[in-house]
């Protein structure tokens, strides 16, 4: 078989707590999976400092050191991981059709995605120089660090609305930033913040520059975009809640997803509207988005997979001994 064309019984495209959870499933049940890992080998973890929320740690560990156990733990029972970028696929026919890199072609008997999602930034620098140093795009997995601080807040959807009230639970003070004189979020979320004292919204509010000390955020200027006035807001933590977007595009016109373009699974289950496609972890998960839910979805689409294959009566072919 040619370097440029491969068939394999099951591809798992992306990494993270769901690729790689799914890998160590599908090796286990001898389906010699295949991972294709995409740009960012660990997905969203590799990019965070501490993880203190997930089982196993007591004392907390690192999200690329969390990551590199992960990998690990998939390759020990067999998976072969290799750096890579899917760039098209064909679900049209059985077996399904992926090409990597705009070169390869592989064949596959059934596919796992766990492509994950992608938080939106503001796009300032200041706001990558403290990515980690108390600015976060996740205030369910950062908040409790900035216990007893005051932290800032910049969105104005459900999202934000929702994780500005979880924040004001642990911080003592959250300045919500909102750049219209209006929320985009449901009016039962706008009335959550309205009624939580320690919540300051900042209408009319943008970004200017998140502060620092060269180690850690010390505050942030904003510009008031109705008086053209500029402030700085003293706070030790920096939250993103403009958004996540999944990466799901090279799976347009193939799986069914909704208009932000999460992939949409049968309810209870990771199968996607093609057979022998499943999707797991943020690429099709909106609402929890933690690395724990990701890792459960992986299982469960390792098992799924493995359930399709045996309902075909597939069998994995022995090795040939010379």
């Amino acid at each position: 078989m040619s370097q440029e064309n491969e068939h394999v019984h099951c591809l798992i495209i992306g990494s993270g707590p769901a690729g790689y959870t799914a890998a160590i499933y599908a090796a286990r049940a001898d389906l010699k999976p295949v991972m294709y890992t995409g740009i960012v080998p660990g997905g969203q973890l590799t990019q965070t400092t501490d993880v203190e929320n997930f089982p196993g740690y007591p004392d907390g560990i690192m999200g690329p050191e969390m990551m590199e156990d992960f990998r690990r733990q998939a390759e020990r029972f067999g998976t072969e991981i290799r750096f890579g970028y899917v760039t098209s696929v064909d679900f049209s026919s059985l077996p399904h059709r992926v090409v990597v890199d705009e070169h390869k072609t592989i064949t596959a008997d059934t596919v796992i995605v766990a492509t994950g999602a992608s938080a939106k930034w503001l796009g300032l620098e200041s706001e990558q120089k403290y990515n980690g140093f108390g600015v976060s795009a996740c205030a369910v997995c950062d908040g409790f660090f900035f216990k007893g601080e005051e932290v800032a807040i910049v969105g104005a959807g459900d999202t934000a609305a929702e994780e500005a009230t979880y924040l004001a639970k642990l911080c003592r003070k959250v300045h919500m930033l909102v750049r219209k004189g209006e929320f985009r979020a449901s009016k039962a979320m706008v009335n959550r913040v309205l009624n939580t004292p320690n919540i300051e919204i900042h209408y009319h509010t943008e970004t200017r520059e998140i502060m620092g000390n060269g180690q850690n955020v010390t505050g942030v200027r904003v510009l008031n975009n109705s008086t053209g006035e500029e402030s700085t807001i003293p706070v030790t933590g920096f939250f993103v809640a403009i958004g996540h977007k999944p990466n799901t595009d090279i799976f347009v016109n193939w799986l069914d997803m909704d208009e932000t373009g999460y992939l949409i699974t049968k309810p209870g289950t990771t199968q996607t509207n093609i057979d022998g496609v499943f999707a797991c972890g943020d690429a099709q998960d909106k609402i929890f988005r933690q690395a724990v839910t990701a890792a459960g979805t992986g299982c469960m689409a390792a098992l799924e997979a493995e359930r399709y294959l045996a309902a075909k009566e597939y069998e994995p072919q022995k090795e040939v001994q010379l």
